[in-house]
């Protein structure tokens, strides 16, 4: 019995048809129908045809060897001394290359948008400036200021025609503050070990009850106390600068 009435003999015993055996072993269903008339000229050489024979025979519980030996006693070319357990699918050849093209495109797609997103958050995070900088540590320039005037990190920027006034107790001591106009912007005693801070455009009048008792920064420059222990003092201070009259 030829190689392909085995096997067809073997298939419909098997109860399968042509599609079916091509769906479990993947070979096309006009190469099977080939075979199966000893038409090996469908299989593109011998070197495929090997291949299929031994994939069918396995499928079927033949013995793929026997059959194989079989098919080189009468169709092994000079020309192709390829083993047969070295043969493989050419369809199963060409999809996995494929599937492995496919996955080298994803894998250069996910890192160019790696390389994008680092550049991104090295931009965002300022990294063109200095080493051991930060944006939050560099000197911020307070607008309208003279020419050596720079706001040091961790003092807030003194607005332009505010008086900011910082008293800090000693010991209790009643105190007054009112802006330019009269207003009341603070009355009462200032407890002891206490810190107050108080802002009022153009002026500030400030009355101590005891002027050895507060120590004062006006626009965050240290004025110290405004008189002696016990003594009464009242005080205006312009915007600008720490003068008192």
């Amino acid at each position: 019995m030829s190689v392909g009435a085995a096997l067809s003999e073997a298939r419909q015993r098997a109860d399968l048809t042509v599609a079916q055996l091509s769906e479990r072993t993947r070979i096309r269903e006009s190469v099977i129908e080939g075979i199966e008339r000893d038409d090996f000229s469908v299989c593109g050489g011998d070197f495929y045809a090997r291949g299929h024979i031994r994939a069918l025979a396995t499928c079927l519980r033949l013995e793929a060897e026997d059959l194989v030996r079989q098919y080189d006693e009468l169709h092994t070319s000079s020309r192709s001394p390829v083993r047969a357990s070295a043969v493989f699918r050419g369809e199963d050849l060409v999809r996995n290359r494929s599937r492995h093209a496919s996955n080298w495109t994803m894998a250069a797609v996910v890192a160019l948008a790696l390389v994008v997103v680092f550049a991104v958050v090295r931009l965002l995070s300022g990294s063109g400036g200095k080493a051991g900088e930060t944006t939050a540590q560099l000197p911020i320039a307070v607008p309208n200021a003279g020419p050596h005037q720079v706001h040091e990190p961790g003092k807030p920027a003194q607005a332009q025609g505010v008086v900011t006034l910082k008293a800090v107790a000693k010991k209790s001591t009643w105190i007054n503050v009112r802006d330019g106009q009269g207003h009341k912007v603070f009355q009462g005693t200032l407890s002891e070990g206490k810190a107050t801070t108080w802002t009022a455009k153009g002026r500030m009048r400030v009355t101590v009850g005891d002027a050895g008792a507060v120590r004062l920064e006006v626009n965050g420059k240290d004025v110290g106390s405004l008189g002696k222990d016990g003594q009464t003092v009242h005080r205006t201070f312009e915007a600008g600068g720490p003068g008192a009259h």
